[in-house]
């Protein structure tokens, strides 16, 4: 018999629920024009399919530059304050869907560079160089924040002057305190190190639990969009535990020497990141059950 388990707590994280309930309820007004989202709402193709044929169009910043009078939401990742100007300048009306968590590390940033500039202090932000999220807390300096995305890339900073450390939401915890022991065992004599752990509960804590499960089944299929920074994170954290985890984008991924033989008797996992759907996960299940028919059950 083929046990076959969803991770509950897998899928959609708060941030990537309220952007698409927005742009669902902007979709639906009857006075409606097109709703466009500057990148993709979500990084998983299923579901910016499922969206666009809703009515939403998702451009990148060189389209953006051509609107005017038009409808823009602004993703859950945030942009940088150039990005609301620019959409002003154009009679743009925004759909604001930036995270409530990204938001106030955005204003916490900002009022960390204004009130830290007379004394030349760095502002650092722990996170993925070129992210959506990262850019746009790089843009509440002016650009001016340095970006790191390991403990190595400390080196680049100067600890003769005072160093603000803060993350991208999404990073992973354990790596952010390694840094901050890292900067601290650097510091010149009585210069100040301010650091504040900005990392969202939601998605740090998924860690622990997904290894958790991991560990609990003979197999793993993991699914995500390829473009996922937390889907490739979580991925990993499941691999490292299970060495047989596998990831898919899609169902289509799916291929049959990548499941138990017809006679096996197994416990298989799915999971996903924080902008896998909970539908597709239940697609993947429904797929592997029928394969084995009378002989698979979906917990």
């Amino acid at each position: 018999m083929i046990s076959i388990e969803i991770d509950a707590r897998s899928g959609f994280c708060y941030g990537v629920v309220n952007a698409i309930k927005k742009a669902e309820e902007e979709m639906q007004r009857e006075e409606r024009d097109f709703l466009y989202c500057l990148g993709d709402i979500v990084h998983n193709t299923r579901e910016v399919d499922r969206l666009e044929h809703l009515g939403l169009k998702t451009i990148n910043y060189d389209q953006f530059e051509e609107l005017k009078g038009k409808k823009v939401l602004f993703r859950a990742h945030g942009e940088p304050p150039s990005t609301y100007l620019a959409a002003q300048k154009r009679g743009l009306t925004i759909v604001d869907a930036t995270c409530p968590v990204v938001l106030r590390l955005q204003q916490r940033i900002r009022k960390c560079y204004e009130e830290s500039r007379a004394e030349q202090a760095q502002i650092v932000i722990f996170g993925k160089r070129g992210h959506a999220e990262v850019n746009g807390l790089v843009g509440q300096t002016n650009g001016e924040a340095i970006v790191i995305q390991s403990v190595d890339e400390i080196e680049q900073l100067d600890f003769s002057r005072p160093i603000y450390l803060h993350s991208q939401t999404t990073m992973p915890l354990d790596v952010f305190e390694q840094i901050v022991e890292g900067i601290k065992g650097r510091m010149a004599q009585d210069v100040p190190f301010y650091y504040v752990d900005t990392i969202c509960r939601q998605v740090a804590m998924r860690i622990p639990h997904i290894k958790e499960f991991a560990q609990q089944h003979d197999r793993i299929f993991f699914i995500a969009g390829k473009k996922s920074s937390n889907g490739k994170v979580l991925f990993e954290e499941c691999r490292a535990v299970n060495a047989n985890t596998f990831f898919l984008s899609d169902k289509e991924d799916l291929r049959e020497e990548m499941l138990p033989p017809l006679t096996a008797t197994e416990f298989i996992g799915i999971c996903g990141a924080t902008s896998t759907p909970m539908w597709q996960m239940e697609e993947l299940a429904s797929v592997i059950a029928e394969h084995y028919g009378e002989g698979a059950q979906i917990l």
